[in-house]
């Protein structure tokens, strides 16, 4: 499918925005000559108890710190603002006339893989066409099954993505560094507002 010109849609907790999530982001702009990617912030991620590490709008901000200055980038509030929980289905109803020009969406695939726990899968699954971030251990194979052949599923041609948000978070709270796998700006809004310090609450698995 001729994804050209299409706006990306990108959601994700981003807790915090690493490099991994900016590569995944410019690999799916080149490869399929996307005009433009949205990133969506999650306000209250539907499958966490909490959000573990970082308030939204914390997150937010550090996502729109690291993406200013790039026309090729923007950071929406449309999750953030949104009140209980943030799913995706609803995200794509709000903001497909918007973008007249057609809208895809961008998900690692192991995040694709837990479709059942999303909300109206089916519906969702023919809502958009989705672009797949390859994970260690997920086999795209895995994709050419009932329901995912009702969708329209292209892969991104790179490196498996293993860097984690929960591991940087974890190295935080030991007092090690992070500048190297993350933006710049979020380094800094990161020291600078002690973000991570506390242990975090164990994630819980409800939809």
């Amino acid at each position: 499918m001729n994804l050209r010109g299409r706006v990306g849609l990108f959601g994700g907790t981003f807790n915090p925005l690493h490099n991994a999530h900016i590569q995944v982001a410019c690999a799916a702009l080149e490869q399929y000559e996307l005009s433009q990617i949205v990133f969506i912030p999650n306000g209250i991620p539907p499958h966490k108890e909490h959000v573990l590490g970082g308030d939204k709008e914390a997150r937010f901000e550090m996502v729109r710190l690291a993406v200013e200055g790039d026309p090729r980038f923007t950071a929406s509030r449309i999750e953030v603002d949104r009140e209980g929980p943030s799913y995706t289905i609803d995200t794509i109803r709000a903001l497909k006339d918007d973008y007249p020009q057609g809208i895809c969406f961008i998900v690692g695939a192991d995040r694709l893989l837990k479709l059942d726990t999303w909300k109206e899968p089916h519906e969702l699954l023919r809502s958009v066409p989705f672009i797949i971030a390859p994970r260690s251990g997920v086999s795209l194979d895995l994709f050419d099954v009932s329901p995912f052949r009702e969708a329209v599923i292209v892969p991104l041609q790179m490196e498996d993505v293993d860097l984690s948000s929960s591991g940087l978070r974890e190295r935080i709270r030991r007092g090690e560094s992070i500048a190297q796998w993350v933006p710049k700006q979020v380094a800094e809004y990161i020291e600078e507002h002690k973000c991570y310090r506390q242990r975090e609450l164990a994630k819980t698995e409800t939809h």
